[in-house]
Protein backbone atom coordinates (compact mmCIF):
# COMPACT_ATOMS: atom_id res chain seq x y z
CA UNK A 1 0.00 0.00 0.00
CA UNK A 2 1.22 3.11 -0.87
CA UNK A 3 2.78 5.45 2.31
CA UNK A 4 2.04 8.89 1.94
CA UNK A 5 -1.61 10.55 2.81
CA UNK A 6 -1.32 11.63 -0.42
CA UNK A 7 -0.67 8.66 -2.19
CA UNK A 8 -3.47 6.90 -0.12
CA UNK A 9 -5.86 9.97 -0.99
CA UNK A 10 -5.37 9.41 -4.69
CA UNK A 11 -5.89 5.56 -4.76
CA UNK A 12 -9.22 5.74 -2.38
CA UNK A 13 -10.10 8.55 -5.14
CA UNK A 14 -9.18 6.37 -8.24
CA UNK A 15 -10.61 3.29 -6.20
CA UNK A 16 -14.06 5.71 -6.55
CA UNK A 17 -14.29 6.56 -9.98
CA UNK A 18 -13.37 2.77 -11.27
CA UNK A 19 -16.15 1.49 -8.96
CA UNK A 20 -18.31 3.84 -10.44
CA UNK A 21 -17.84 4.06 -13.60
CA UNK A 22 -20.72 2.43 -16.23
CA UNK A 23 -17.41 2.41 -18.62
CA UNK A 24 -14.29 3.74 -19.10
CA UNK A 25 -11.27 3.53 -22.04
CA UNK A 26 -7.63 3.33 -21.01
CA UNK A 27 -5.62 5.15 -23.43
CA UNK A 28 -2.22 5.67 -24.06
CA UNK A 29 -0.65 9.14 -25.48
CA UNK A 30 2.89 9.38 -26.67
CA UNK A 31 3.68 12.73 -28.94
CA UNK A 32 0.37 14.48 -27.62
CA UNK A 33 0.59 18.41 -28.60
CA UNK A 34 -1.04 20.70 -26.79
CA UNK A 35 -3.20 21.61 -28.90
CA UNK A 36 -4.63 18.62 -29.46
CA UNK A 37 -4.86 17.44 -25.48
CA UNK A 38 -7.08 20.20 -25.57
CA UNK A 39 -8.73 19.37 -28.29
CA UNK A 40 -9.32 15.69 -27.21
CA UNK A 41 -10.71 17.35 -23.40
CA UNK A 42 -12.91 18.86 -25.21
CA UNK A 43 -14.51 16.10 -27.10
CA UNK A 44 -14.46 13.98 -23.78
CA UNK A 45 -16.48 16.55 -22.23
CA UNK A 46 -18.63 17.40 -24.88
CA UNK A 47 -20.29 13.84 -24.47
CA UNK A 48 -19.97 14.09 -20.31
CA UNK A 49 -16.82 12.02 -19.98
CA UNK A 50 -13.96 12.70 -16.86
CA UNK A 51 -10.91 12.79 -18.84
CA UNK A 52 -7.49 12.86 -16.80
CA UNK A 53 -3.64 11.75 -16.84
CA UNK A 54 -2.78 9.27 -14.32
CA UNK A 55 -0.28 7.49 -11.94
CA UNK A 56 0.03 3.56 -13.07
CA UNK A 57 1.09 2.46 -9.67
CA UNK A 58 -1.53 4.16 -7.74
CA UNK A 59 -4.07 3.40 -10.11
CA UNK A 60 -2.71 -0.33 -10.42
CA UNK A 61 -3.59 -0.65 -6.56
CA UNK A 62 -7.12 0.83 -6.99
CA UNK A 63 -8.12 -1.51 -9.71
CA UNK A 64 -6.11 -4.60 -8.13
CA UNK A 65 -8.42 -3.66 -4.83
CA UNK A 66 -11.02 -3.89 -7.42
CA UNK A 67 -10.73 -7.13 -8.46
CA UNK A 68 -9.29 -5.69 -11.93
CA UNK A 69 -6.26 -6.92 -12.08
CA UNK A 70 -5.84 -7.78 -15.53
CA UNK A 71 -6.88 -4.24 -16.31
CA UNK A 72 -4.31 -3.39 -14.44
CA UNK A 73 -1.66 -5.27 -16.28
CA UNK A 74 -2.21 -2.40 -18.77
CA UNK A 75 -0.44 0.64 -16.95
CA UNK A 76 2.76 1.02 -18.75
CA UNK A 77 3.96 4.07 -20.33
CA UNK A 78 1.96 7.46 -20.60
CA UNK A 79 -1.39 6.61 -20.03
CA UNK A 80 -4.76 8.74 -19.31
CA UNK A 81 -8.29 7.48 -18.75
CA UNK A 82 -11.73 8.59 -19.77
CA UNK A 83 -14.42 7.81 -17.51
CA UNK A 84 -18.35 7.65 -17.67
CA UNK A 85 -20.86 7.43 -14.51
CA UNK A 86 -23.72 7.53 -16.43
CA UNK A 87 -23.11 5.93 -19.95
CA UNK A 88 -21.16 3.26 -20.57
CA UNK A 89 -20.94 3.72 -24.31
CA UNK A 90 -19.77 7.55 -23.90
CA UNK A 91 -16.21 7.24 -23.38
CA UNK A 92 -15.64 5.04 -26.47
CA UNK A 93 -17.90 6.98 -28.71
CA UNK A 94 -15.62 10.30 -27.63
CA UNK A 95 -12.97 8.79 -28.35
CA UNK A 96 -13.61 7.55 -31.81
CA UNK A 97 -15.47 11.09 -32.75
CA UNK A 98 -11.90 12.81 -31.39
CA UNK A 99 -9.59 10.27 -33.40
CA UNK A 100 -11.72 10.35 -36.95
CA UNK A 101 -11.83 14.03 -36.79
CA UNK A 102 -8.22 15.11 -36.07
CA UNK A 103 -6.61 11.73 -37.81
CA UNK A 104 -4.46 11.53 -34.38
CA UNK A 105 -2.20 8.54 -33.78
CA UNK A 106 -0.64 9.78 -30.59
CA UNK A 107 -3.87 7.70 -28.63
CA UNK A 108 -3.32 4.38 -28.58
CA UNK A 109 -6.62 2.66 -26.55
CA UNK A 110 -5.14 -0.15 -24.25
CA UNK A 111 -8.31 -1.72 -22.63
CA UNK A 112 -11.67 -0.98 -21.30
CA UNK A 113 -14.66 -1.42 -18.62
CA UNK A 114 -17.75 -1.83 -18.91
CA UNK A 115 -20.01 -1.82 -16.10
CA UNK A 116 -17.00 -2.75 -13.33
CA UNK A 117 -15.49 -6.05 -16.32
CA UNK A 118 -12.41 -5.68 -18.44
CA UNK A 119 -12.69 -5.53 -21.64
CA UNK A 120 -10.34 -5.79 -25.05
CA UNK A 121 -9.45 -2.97 -27.55
CA UNK A 122 -12.03 -5.01 -30.18
CA UNK A 123 -14.56 -4.56 -27.73
CA UNK A 124 -14.60 -0.83 -27.17
CA UNK A 125 -14.56 -0.27 -31.13
CA UNK A 126 -17.78 -2.16 -31.03
CA UNK A 127 -19.11 0.11 -28.36
CA UNK A 128 -17.83 2.97 -30.37
CA UNK A 129 -19.71 1.41 -33.21
CA UNK A 130 -23.34 1.34 -31.70
CA UNK A 131 -25.76 3.55 -32.34
CA UNK A 132 -26.73 6.33 -29.64
CA UNK A 133 -28.82 5.38 -27.13
CA UNK A 134 -31.49 7.89 -28.82
CA UNK A 135 -31.07 5.85 -32.00
CA UNK A 136 -31.15 2.27 -29.70
CA UNK A 137 -34.54 3.68 -27.58
CA UNK A 138 -36.22 4.92 -30.88
CA UNK A 139 -35.67 1.54 -32.61
CA UNK A 140 -36.95 -0.58 -29.60
CA UNK A 141 -40.43 2.02 -29.69
CA UNK A 142 -40.55 0.69 -32.86
CA UNK A 143 -40.31 -2.41 -33.10
CA UNK A 144 -43.13 -2.72 -29.65
CA UNK A 145 -45.30 -0.06 -31.62
CA UNK A 146 -45.36 -2.68 -35.01
CA UNK A 147 -47.13 -5.41 -33.52
CA UNK A 148 -49.50 -3.10 -31.91
CA UNK A 149 -50.20 -1.37 -35.07
CA UNK A 150 -50.49 -4.61 -36.96
CA UNK A 151 -53.44 -5.54 -34.56
CA UNK A 152 -55.07 -2.06 -34.81
CA UNK A 153 -55.44 -2.39 -38.75
CA UNK A 154 -56.52 -5.62 -38.52
CA UNK A 155 -59.06 -5.00 -35.76
CA UNK A 156 -60.44 -1.75 -37.87
CA UNK A 157 -60.62 -3.55 -41.02
CA UNK A 158 -62.98 -6.23 -39.43
CA UNK A 159 -64.79 -3.83 -37.69
CA UNK A 160 -64.97 -2.12 -41.69
CA UNK A 161 -66.28 -4.99 -43.21
CA UNK A 162 -68.93 -5.69 -40.35
CA UNK A 163 -70.09 -2.49 -41.00
CA UNK A 164 -70.45 -3.38 -44.90
CA UNK A 165 -72.50 -6.52 -43.92
CA UNK A 166 -74.57 -4.13 -41.38
CA UNK A 167 -75.14 -1.74 -44.40
CA UNK A 168 -75.73 -4.27 -46.79
CA UNK A 169 -78.79 -6.10 -44.17
CA UNK A 170 -79.96 -2.92 -43.96
CA UNK A 171 -80.42 -2.17 -47.82
CA UNK A 172 -81.85 -5.57 -48.26
CA UNK A 173 -84.31 -5.38 -45.52
CA UNK A 174 -85.66 -1.82 -47.09
CA UNK A 175 -85.65 -3.43 -50.15
CA UNK A 176 -87.90 -6.61 -49.18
Amino acid sequence: MAGTPQKKQVIDEMRGKLESAKGAVLVEYVGLNVATAIQLRRKFLEHGVHYQVIKNTLTAIAARDLGLGEFADHLTGPNAIAISESDAVAPAKALKEFIDETKSEAITVKAGLLEGAVIGVDEVQHLADLPSREVLLAKVVGSMQAPITGFVRCLQGNITNLVYVLEAIRKQKESA
